[in-house]
């Protein structure tokens, strides 16, 4: 399967690249972990958990379409979808409509299974569908009802934003079936997405694709703005702070390759080890995995 992803992106002529596993900075995100490698001499080093910040490098230095097949790194994570470390299968294109993205997304998915129904839903659409509540004009208390509603464990001193999370990952993601695309993010979840204002509301041009409920893949129209991406790492770091974690170094690298220059490209990022679960019907991905972590 290794070979087929690499023949899909040979007839796309898309070029194979190497970044480092470790990095001087870390991925920042809030609720992803970051393991860190001390070195004898007192200085840090982060595996990283996504090789975005190096593609993104050499995408500014001129490479053009560039995919890696990379292992990746993420604390705390091990369970039936989860390994500490994992295969991530991740591209980016220049120039490349965003909702084209999507379509080769679904093109190499069907590498590993065979599913010709697609459900597409943007995040206001899903929470129409099957929370039956508009996200947008919702407060933190009406959201709170809907988990009460549905029997779903939570805390009721919860923001919003946590409650769309938890609404999303615990009644609405479960009751996907087949292949979904999710699209249209609220601009509070862009992450490293370009936010656009359509039909008088902001939202990111991100999207993440799901299996029967199964997350597989995230992408984004890449955000190339180096003020507004210092913008966000600042809140993210904020955000981990209150929550008790600890804040992480900014790529400062990464950030000066935006300012450079980084041309408009979208890019996504795939889990290959779930792909190769559903390939072999398999429940978890420690079935897949020549070597994996025990699960206790």
């Amino acid at each position: 399967m290794l070979a087929r992803v690499r023949q899909f992106f040979a007839e796309r002529s898309v070029m194979e690249v190497d970044t480092p596993l470790l990095s001087h900075a870390a991925p920042i995100a809030t609720h992803i972990e970051i393991m860190t490698i001390h070195f004898q001499n007192g200085k840090k080093g982060y595996l990283h958990s996504s090789p975005e910040y190096a593609m993104k490098r050499l995408i500014a230095q001129g490479s053009g379409d560039i995919y890696q097949l990379s292992h990746v790194f993420r604390d705390g994570e091990i369970g039936e979808r989860h390994n500490p470390e994992f295969t991530m299968i991740e591209w980016y294109r220049v120039g490349m409509p965003y909702d084209d993205l999507i379509q080769e997304t679904l093109d190499l998915i069907r590498l590993f299974i065979s599913e010709s129904s697609i459900s597409t839903y943007t995040y206001a659409e899903a929470f129409e569908k099957f929370a039956e509540i508009d996200y947008k004009t919702a407060s933190s208390s009406d959201l709170q009802q809907i988990a009460a509603k549905h029997n779903l464990s939570h805390d009721p001193a919860w923001d919003k934003e946590t409650f769309l999370h938890f609404l999303m990952g615990f009644l609405i993601e479960p009751q996907f079936k087949g292949l979904c695309v999710l699209k249209e993010y609220p601009a509070s979840q862009a992450a490293l997405a370009k936010t656009v204002v359509k039909n008088g509301d902001h939202i990111a041009e991100r999207f993440e694709i799901y299996y029967n409920g199964m997350e597989l893949a995230n992408g984004f129209h890449e955000l190339t703005d180096p003020i507004e991406q210092r913008k966000r790492f600042v809140e993210d770091n904020r955000e981990r702070a209150r929550l008790g974690k600890p804040v992480l170094p900014v790529d400062e690298n990464f950030l000066a390759a935006l300012v450079n220059g980084l041309p408009d490209c979208c890019g996504v990022a795939v889990g290959f080890d779930r792909l190769l679960m559903l390939q072999q019907h398999k429940k978890s991905i420690n079935d897949v995995l020549p070597f994996a972590w025990e699960l206790s």
